[in-house]
């Protein structure tokens, strides 16, 4: 059981705050008078999703969470629940529900690999690759004489999500996107 003390509490610190696993995600240092300080976190429940404020103190310590990762598959989603596999054995399969894993839902493709997150020998819930490659399924044309400004319009990607690109994006490209902001990145 390894302790984080309060001064490395910072953005992608993991801990186990009320018997659960967390992930801070933004983290300020707040000064109140006479030299105190407070730290304000933002922290994501691993297994259900959900995101919490919350103050700590210096007098705070936290136990680390004991996260394993691995490669899984995602399979398919139905009724609000996406399905995934081991890679190594597609009979072990599981699932997640559309709230506990939120806005990640828009970049998932049938048959991706993304990174299982492990706790307690389970895998609560994943994280997807920070740079992934999605063909554009609907996009309009860009108008000649537009490209010069550099200008962007909306496109459909194979996962259902819709971003800005380039205006010389078309139909059928395959593109790389950023899936933490959801912007474009480059045509592959």
């Amino acid at each position: 059981m390894v302790k984080i003390p309060y001064p490395e509490l910072k953005k992608g610190a993991t801990i186990i705050y009320e018997g659960k696993p967390h992930e801070i995600i933004e983290s300020a240092l707040m000064f109140q008078g006479r030299g105190q300080s407070n730290l304000r976190v933002r922290l994501k429940n691993l297994i259900e999703g959900n995101t919490i404020s919350q103050t700590f103190h210096p007098s705070d310590s936290f136990e680390e969470a004991d996260l394993e990762k691995k490669d899984i598959k995602f399979l398919y989603q139905t009724k609000g629940q996406y399905f995934f596999c081991e890679i190594n054995d597609p009979s072990k399969r599981f699932s997640f529900a559309e709230a506990q894993i939120g806005t990640q839902t828009k970049y998932l493709k049938p048959n991706g690999i993304v990174t299982g997150i492990i706790f307690n020998e389970k895998i609560i819930n994943f994280v997807l690759p920070i740079k992934m490659q999605l063909k554009i399924k609907e996009s309009a044309p860009g108008i000649k004489g537009d490209r010069a400004q550099g200008g962007t319009k909306s496109a459909i990607l194979e996962s259902g999500a819709e971003i800005q690109v380039p205006l010389f994006i078309d139909e059928g490209d395959v593109i790389e996107v950023n899936t933490e902001t959801g912007e474009y990145v480059k045509r592959v």
